[in-house]
């Protein structure tokens, strides 16, 4: 059997050992601990430094924001031509987005940088990228960039290219400085065409202020086009309809018609 101070000694080099052991275990833990809330403070700042980025490479463009996957190409060359003749004073600026998986829009905005735009047409060539199937009545809302977060019809227009679904900010007043919103997509070619207008005092006015976009879009010649592109140009032609100077249809009643509200159904 072990003495009486045998076991005295082993139990005061326990007593001993068991501290300094808690104490290593706890600097350990709080050495990791800190070790943790540092790597966690280094990657917050770095997303915090990524979106700070972001923001001022979005910003660098104050006509036509890029969204994800999509890039301004500055050496585009333009494939589309559109004269407003009753926004002489106002500037055009003419933008080409293209994506990473082969879409590519022509945005055509009249307004000065520091005003809201006037007017805007997008030529929307889809491709293989998801952004030609979601939602584009809620893209076109966030591209007018008006208060009302929804659109609601408006009506219809018979254009060159067929019927076209027209859209307002719902419950908004309508009066000077109210816009109208158009949207048509094409089947073959893979093609959407929408925009705005805010001309005119009176919805009719901006009724026929679309039309008269639409009616003097024009396809500029180019060896890049595909064959569809220019075949659907091409048998528009015939149903160009005329427009006064002040940009009004002067047959009105011939090719805008007077449906009211349609429910908004099928594809845009």
């Amino acid at each position: 059997m072990r003495s009486d101070s045998a076991r005295t000694a082993a139990t005061t080099r326990t007593a001993l050992i068991s501290p300094a052991l808690r104490a290593m275990a706890d600097e350990v833990c709080g050495t990791f601990a800190r070790l943790f809330a540092y790597v966690g403070a280094l990657a917050l700042i770095a997303m915090l430094g990524v979106a700070a980025w972001n923001r001022l490479d979005n910003g660098s463009d104050d006509t036509v924001p890029a969204k994800a996957g999509w890039t301004v190409a500055d050496g585009a060359v333009p494939a589309f031509s559109l004269r407003l003749t009753d926004q002489p004073d106002r500037t055009a600026t003419y933008t080409v987005l293209t994506h990473q998986a082969g879409g590519r829009k022509d945005v055509l905005r009249w307004g000065e940088r520091a005003e809201r735009p006037v007017a805007e047409i997008e030529v929307y060539r889809i491709g293989p990228e998801r952004d030609g199937m979601r939602n584009p009545i809620g893209q076109l809302a966030a591209r007018m960039g008006r208060p009302a977060p929804e659109l609601e019809a408006a009506g219809i227009i018979d254009s060159r290219f067929g019927p076209v679904s027209l859209l307002r900010p719902a419950g908004a007043p309508d009066g000077p400085g109210a816009c109208l919103g158009f949207l048509k997509t094409i089947a073959v070619p893979a093609v959407r065409i929408s925009g705005w207008s805010c001309q005119g005092v009176a919805v009719q006015t901006r009724r026929a202020a679309v039309g008269c976009m639409l009616n003097r879009l024009a396809l500029l010649p180019a060896p890049g086009h595909e064959a569809a592109l220019t075949e659907l140009f091409a048998q528009a032609e015939p149903r160009r309809a005329d427009c006064d100077v002040q940009g009004v249809a002067k047959t009105l009643n011939d090719w805008i018609s007077a449906l009211d509200n349609p429910k908004l159904r099928g594809t845009y």
